[in-house]
């Protein structure tokens, strides 16, 4: 039996094109030694269905929060949902995905808008937060920056990290931790391939964001947990180390950031 065990940080299971098949989804990820999953909300509507697969599957835990392109499903319930969600369920271990998104709108206001409370939120709460960060570093940094002068800044995880080795560095200094995804495996991916080198070795995760951004070699199918092991295997090819000891370094790390030690 294998020393040691994977944990997928960052997963999305609700989606229609895991119905089918989401019991042999999961025996896949159980015989790849995947132990624990931290599946992503973006949006209050989600809950009660990511609450349902985590009744299916004890490995699961999740998050409560608003995606920075689904705005629009904002409204003044919205927090005290999530702070709800949050207080009754213990396998609520964070707040997010939220986050900004300059690639694909360019509302930064109305993003800041929704990012702020949920913010104030984790920090209230001492859940740390997943954050989705795109084309939108400066702003990003500029706000978390701020908080952390006025220490109210909670801790998190910069998720599916593509952003170069100068911006990492300084969501490091805040605190942060740094999560690689497929994107990893990319071979045109020299920005990411940098930061999985020289980021700090107790502080990034590793995740597979499914079914986005399959790795190499599926790229182009849906992606599924069990694939977070090649995930693994690319960051300790990159970090020139073993396989296992970035599968248990990679989990300690997630396991510590999301309190489930």
């Amino acid at each position: 039996m294998a020393s040691y065990s994977l944990l997928d940080s960052h997963c999305h299971l609700i989606f229609k094109n895991f119905e089918k098949d989401l019991d042999e989804v999961a025996s896949r990820w159980r015989n790849k030694g995947v132990e624990t999953l931290i599946h992503a909300c973006v949006e209050a509507s989600e809950i009660p269905a990511i609450r349902e697969l985590a009744d299916r599957f004890p490995e699961l835990k999740y998050s409560v929060g608003v995606h920075p392109l689904d705005t629009k499903s904002w409204n003044e319930e919205t927090i005290e949902i999530l702070r709800e969600a949050a207080q009754k369920d213990k396998r609520v271990v964070a707040i997010g995905e939220l986050g900004l998104d300059l690639f694909r709108d360019s509302n930064l206001e109305e993003q800041l808008s929704v990012l702020k409370p949920q913010l104030q939120l984790a920090f209230e709460m001492n859940l740390p937060v997943i954050i989705h960060c795109r084309d939108a570093a400066d702003p990003m940094l500029d706000l978390l920056e701020n908080l952390k002068e006025k220490s109210i800044c909670p801790k998190g995880v910069m998720h599916c990290w593509a952003g170069n080795s100068e911006e990492m560095d300084r969501f490091l200094e805040l605190g942060f931790y740094i999560s690689f995804s497929g994107l990893v495996t990319f071979p045109k991916a020299e920005a990411t391939h940098q930061c999985a080198s020289k980021v700090p070795i107790d502080r990034f995760l590793i995740e597979t964001d499914c079914p986005f951004l399959s790795p190499v070699p599926w790229r182009g199918k849906r992606n599924e947990p069990s694939y977070v092991e090649e995930v693994a295997k690319k960051v300790a090819d990159i970090r020139g180390v073993s396989f296992e000891s970035v599968a248990i370094q990679s989990t300690a790390n997630a396991k510590k950031l999301f309190n489930l030690i």
